[in-house]
């Protein structure tokens, strides 16, 4: 059983779903220290003149976990993005496949940020037709303060046998740890795909709506797309 661990992001890129289509679990790790200008509170859209971020305002005390920070709900920051959002994806394809999505994320009051961002992966995943279960990592216990001895701690809580990591894991990971452990290491090596987009050229890693926005049902069909031969896995030598 191969289990995906990954701190919750905001409105995540293609490889993030990627990791999640090829594990058989996946866990949000919502109990680690935020990092600031990073992916938790921010992604990227196109527009004519190049990409945008839409962001997330917080409040941020060092060093809360990602599940401790707060939304700054005096910023009108969910107006903004939507107007972004249509302003530059009204003529996308498939913009009605994603509106259901972008009412339930404007419209509802957010005060955490792990909450909006646990939100927006399901409904995401939904909307890809993935259906790896997801679990948040809180709600599975306490688990060690070393990276290490914490991945290992959620993969055997979840009974897996296997943990997929990112394709650069291999620089910070102490392999030797999960040997100990029993557990197989599969590197994932994610191979970003192009796709038809709005405005000219093609512009990489950028949020996943962009590709649901402009392909609907067939984006988890371009996802795998970006696959090599061994499913997106790569062992270690």
């Amino acid at each position: 059983m191969i289990i995906a661990v990954h701190q919750p992001q905001y409105l995540p890129w293609l490889g993030y779903f990627d990791k999640m289509d090829l594990a058989d679990a996946f866990v949000l790790l919502d109990n680690v220290q935020y990092k600031k200008n990073e992916w938790q509170n921010r992604n990227r859209i196109k527009t004519a003149t190049g990409w945008q971020w839409l962001t997330v305002p917080v409040c941020y005390n060092f060093p809360e976990a990602v599940g401790q920070v707060k939304i700054n709900c005096r910023v009108n920051w969910q107006h903004k993005q939507r107007q972004a959002i249509i302003s530059n994806y009204r003529q996308a394809e498939f913009f009605e496949y994603g509106a259901n999505f972008l009412s339930d994320l404007f419209d509802r009051t957010w005060s955490n940020l792990a909450q909006v961002n646990i939100f927006t992966v399901k409904k995401l995943a939904r909307l890809l037709n993935i259906d790896t279960p997801i679990w948040i990592a809180s709600e599975l216990g306490v688990f060690s303060d070393d990276p290490d001895e914490r991945l290992i701690q959620v993969v055997q809580q979840l009974g897996g046998d296997s943990y997929l990591a990112g394709a650069g894991g291999h620089n910070y990971m102490d392999l030797s740890k999960y040997e100990r452990s029993g557990i197989e290491i599969i590197f994932q090596q994610f191979n970003h795909p192009q796709y038809s987009q709005l405005f000219n050229g093609f512009e990489p890693c950028l949020s996943i709506l962009d590709l649901i926005l402009n392909h609907g049902p067939k984006s988890l069909q371009i996802i795998r797309g970006g696959r090599n031969e061994h499913f997106g896995y790569r062992r270690p030598s």
